[in-house]
Parts: C-alpha cells; sequence; structure tokens
C-alpha cells in the first residue's frame, strides 16, 4: 500500500465520515454503514459496491475492474484504481449500501 493510496482513502473517510446523518464508520481499512462494509482499501485500489448496471457500467468503460467484496448484501463490487474517482464512487457505494429499498419500510 503507498502513501497516495493511504492518504487518498484518509481522505475519503473523512468526507464519509462528514456525512450528516453521521451514519459511516471506519473500521481500519474498511468503510461501513449500518454496519454493512460498503468500500476498503485493498493494496493501492478502492473497491466499492455499486449496483450492477453502474457497476458493469464502469468496467466497460475501463474506470473499473470486477472485484471480490465483503458484507454488501447485494450489487457488485468493483476496483477503483485512479484516486480521483474514489470520494466519487465512494459517495455512490454509501448511498447504494446505506438507503433500504423502496417499499421495504412499512
Amino acid at each position: 500500500m503507498s502513501t497516495e493510496s493511504d492518504r487518498a482513502f484518509s481522505s475519503v473517510s473523512d468526507v464519509l465520515l462528514g456525512d450528516p446523518d453521521d451514519d459511516v464508520q471506519r473500521e481500519g481499512t474498511r468503510l461501513t454503514v449500518k454496519g454493512t462494509v460498503f468500500a476498503r482499501l485493498e493494496g493501492d485500489e478502492l473497491l466499492v459496491a455499486l449496483p450492477t448496471a453502474r457497476a458493469t457500467d464502469l468496467v466497460s468503460r475501463g474506470i473499473a475492474s470486477p472485484a471480490s467484496g465483503d458484507g454488501a448484501s447485494s450489487g457488485t463490487w468493483v476496483s477503483i484504481h485512479d484516486v480521483e474517482n474514489w470520494i466519487e464512487l465512494a459517495g455512490e457505494a454509501h448511498q447504494f449500501v446505506g438507503e433500504p429499498p423502496v417499499g421495504r419500510q412499512s
């Protein structure tokens, strides 16, 4: 793991830990929402859980690579190399994993 990756992951963590819902936790190199992992640092890559269609799109455009994940109940895990995309895609993963499916709150 490089110093650049460590700094980038710290930046991602800082942004998401500042979420007004106060539902993000950092556990070492993993970020969780309501106890479920939605992003984690693995070497110099950030792995995130996203809706399958979004993950497929990112892989097809060369922005992400397929990855295996841990903790997300649905969706697809992808690996992001370019640190410039980490905050945006970790935010998407946070929303995806942290929001309850529509119609299942009653």
